[in-house]
C-alpha cells in the first residue's frame, strides 16, 4: 500500500496529464466519428433527394405528354363535333345558295343582289368564325387539361408524400372534374349566338366597301380575314371574347339552393364548388394573360395563312378572283377548318407552333406566365 502511495506521489502529474490526453483524444475521436456519420447521412439524403427530383421530373414529363394526348384524342374531338354542327345550324349559308339556285329565272335582279350580298356576309362570317372558334377552342381545351392535370399530379404527390403510384389515386372529386371539362362545350352551347352577331358586325364593317365584282387576290383575302379578326377582337371591353368561351365568373360560385340540405351536405357542396371555382378562376387568369393573347394572335395568323394557301390551291386565287365566284369555293373549304382532329391540318399547325408548345410547357410546370 505504501508502495502504491509512493508511486502515486511520484508520478501523479504524469498520470493526470496522460489520462487527460487520453480522455481528450477519445472525446475528439467520438466527435469526429459523429461528424463523419452526420456528413455521410447528409450526403446520402442529398443523393436520394436528387434521385427523387429526377424521378419526379421524368414522371412530370410523361404525365405532361399524356395530358396533351388526352386533349387530342378525347376532349378535342367531342368539342369539335359539337362546334362544327352548331356553326352549320346557326349560319345558314347553304340555304341562301339553295334559294339562288332554285330562283334562277324567277328572282328579280334586286332579289338576286340581296341574296348575293347576304351570301357574301354569311360566307365570310362562317369562314372567319370557324377559324376563330377552332383556334381559340383548341387553345382553351389545352389550357383546361393542363391546369387539371397539374392539379391532379401535385395534389396526389402531396397526399402520398412522394411521386409514386400517381395513377392509383384520384384526389379531385369526379363530378367536379367532369363539370370542369364539360365547360369546354360552353362556346357551342351558350356562346354561339352572341359570337355570331359580333363576328357578323365585324365582317360587315370590313366588307362594306367590297362589291361582288371586286377581284380578290391571295394577299387581299389574307389581309381581309386578318382585318376582320382584328376588328372583332378589339371591339368591346378588353378580353370580351373570353365570355364566348366560358361562363361568367360569378356564376361558378352559386351553391345549390336546396332547403333540405344538411350541414354536412353544405360543407361537401362548399368544397366541390370551391374546387370548381378554383379551376375556372385559374383558367380565366391564364386566358387574360399577355402570353396567352400573344399565342392566340400567332395561332390565328398562322391558321389564316394556311387557310388562304389552301384556297389558293383549289381556286387559282393567286391570279385574282371575283368575290361572287369565290363565295362557293369558300363554302367548300370552310368545313375543313372544323374537321375531326386527326384530319385537321389547322389543329396540327397550332399544336406544332413553337410558341404554343413553350406556352403549355410553362403552364404545366406552373412557371410565371
Amino acid at each position: 500500500m505504501d508502495l502504491v502511495r509512493g508511486f502515486w506521489r511520484k508520478h501523479r502529474r504524469k498520470i493526470l496529464v496522460t489520462t487527460t490526453c487520453l480522455g481528450s483524444g477519445y472525446l475528439l475521436y467520438k466527435l469526429y466519428n459523429a461528424h463523419t456519420r452526420k456528413l455521410a447521412d447528409l450526403e446520402r439524403e442529398l443523393a436520394n433527394e436528387l434521385e427523387n427530383d429526377e424521378i419526379i421530373k421524368t414522371q412530370m414529363k410523361a404525365h405532361f405528354e399524356n395530358i396533351q394526348m388526352i386533349a387530342d384524342s378525347t376532349t378535342l374531338p367531342h368539342a369539335m363535333r359539337h362546334l362544327s354542327s352548331r356553326i352549320v345550324e346557326e349560319i345558314p349559308v347553304s340555304s341562301i345558295m339553295e334559294k339562288l339556285s332554285k330562283g334562277k329565272g324567277t328572282l328579280t335582279p334586286s332579289e338576286k343582289l340581296h341574296l348575293w350580298n347576304e351570301l357574301k356576309i354569311l360566307s365570310f362570317t362562317r369562314m372567319v368564325l370557324s377559324l376563330w372558334s377552332v383556334t381559340m377552342l383548341s387553345l382553351y381545351i389545352r389550357v383546361q387539361v393542363n391546369i387539371l392535370g397539374r392539379h391532379l399530379y401535385i395534389d396526389t404527390a402531396r397526399g402520398l408524400g412522394s411521386s409514386h403510384l400517381l395513377e392509383e389515386l384520384d384526389l379531385i372529386d369526379r363530378d367536379d372534374e367532369q363539370k370542369f371539362l364539360e365547360s369546354a362545350d360552353y362556346l357551342a352551347s351558350n356562346g354561339m349566338p352572341s359570337l355570331i352577331s359580333n363576328m357578323q358586325s365585324a365582317v360587315k364593317e370590313v366588307l362594306k366597301g367590297k362589291q361582288l365584282k371586286d377581284v380578290l387576290t391571295t394577299k387581299i383575302l389574307q389581309e381581309t380575314v386578318i382585318r376582320i379578326l382584328d376588328v372583332f377582337m378589339s371591339t368591346g371591353s378588353p378580353h370580351h371574347w373570353i365570355d364566348y368561351l366560358m361562363m361568367a365568373q360569378d356564376t361558378t360560385t352559386i351553391l345549390p339552393s336546396d332547403t333540405t340540405t344538411t350541414t354536412d351536405d353544405v360543407s361537401s357542396s362548399d368544397a366541390t364548388v370551391s374546387k370548381f371555382h378554383l379551376l375556372i378562376t385559374e383558367t380565366r387568369e391564364v386566358l387574360t394573360s399577355t402570353d396567352f393573347t400573344n399565342v392566340a394572335e400567332i395561332s390565328l395568323k398562322s391558321c389564316t395563312v394556311a387557310l388562304v394557301e389552301e384556297m389558293e390551291k383549289q381556286t387559282g386565287l393567286a391570279t385574282g378572283m371575283q368575290v361572287a365566284k369565290l363565295l362557293p369555293q369558300m363554302e367548300k373549304t370552310t368545313p375543313e377548318i372544323s374537321a375531326e382532329p386527326e384530319k385537321n391540318r389547322f389543329l396540327q399547325l397550332i399544336r406544332d407552333l413553337p410558341e404554343v408548345q413553350l406556352f403549355f410547357t410553362l403552364l404545366y410546370s406552373n412557371m410565371p406566365l
